[in-house]
């Protein structure tokens, strides 16, 4: 069962299942918590607890967003990493939790990067799944313009249908095709929760050198199919001088954790194993 806790005028929900070390895990959008699911199911001795990001799921988005940090679209409003991380934190509290391990997919592990930044203490490691370092480059902007377009003019749905082929690995796809839609029926974000989310991604600093400072354990799972993060990109992951143990799932698109829940899990659990000792 779903939990709701306030944070900056906004209800936002959350499930915290299981027993065992707290693992915080922050999902793609535009998905929402039940991404992680699957995962969680094989990974025993877990406490996982799975917020819906602001604006997804069962979160509210809010009205306390600001207007014009984003200059190619002007009047979006913008959901910042920083609302994210201060959102999670607030969850945090709520669960009189002073720390935990982290796992973000996405933006989700955009936000872990914010998180170090502003409570590095309250980490005690941090799991990157299909997430990089690296702000948009040139083309990524483009393509957040024509996302925002597309959503005030025709909708979200047409951008949802075209992400839940392109961002599921071809293998996945093949293998089990229900996996279309049953990821695309969990992408239930407003028209203005994708502008606020497209222009919040296309504003999220450079994390390069934040790598540079995580002196918690830091785990790397990169897909080799996937079109929107890189392994290439992630290998700048390995730099963080708290170690990298990174892994290369061939096959995996861009939600490799929904797409092979258990080879996640079993990297996942092995290297909670190394932090437990």
């Amino acid at each position: 069962m779903n939990r709701t806790y306030q944070s900056n005028g906004a209800t936002l929900s959350f499930s915290d299942t299981g027993k065992g070390l707290p693992v915080v895990f922050l999902h793609p959008t535009p998905l929402d918590h039940d991404y992680w699911r699957p995962l969680a199911e094989n990974l025993p001795g877990v406490r996982a607890i799975a917020p819906d990001l602001r604006g997804h799921g069962n979160s509210e988005l809010g009205h306390s967003l600001l207007v014009g940090g984003f200059a190619r679209v002007s009047d979006a409003p913008v959901l910042t990493m920083e609302q994210l991380a201060a959102d999670t934190l607030a969850l945090l509290d709520y669960l009189a939790l002073p720390e935990a391990v982290f796992a973000g997919c996405s933006i989700g592990g955009y936000v872990l990067f914010e998180l170090w930044r502003q409570a590095p203490r309250r980490m005690t490691g941090l799991a990157f799944i299909c997430s990089k370092p690296q702000p948009d480059a040139e083309a990524n902007l483009v393509k957040r313009v024509a996302n925002i377009a597309q959503a005030r003019a025709g909708g979200a749905d047409p951008l949802f249908d075209g992400m839940a082929q392109s961002l599921i690995g071809a293998t996945a796809r093949e293998r089990r095709p229900q996996i279309v839609s049953e990821l695309r029926a969990r992408m239930t974000l407003t028209s203005e929760a994708v502008v606020a989310v497209q222009a919040g991604l296309a504003t999220r600093p450079d994390s390069v050198p934040t790598v540079a400072t995580i002196t918690a354990p830091v785990l790397a799972i990169a897909g080799g199919e996937d079109p929107s993060v890189t392994p290439a990109e992630m290998e700048a992951l390995r730099t963080a001088p708290g170690g990298c143990e990174f892994h290369l799932l061939s096959e995996a698109g861009h939600f490799a954790a929904y797409e092979y829940p258990s080879k996640v899990a079993a990297l996942l659990a092995d290297w909670l194993k190394q932090i437990a000792d």
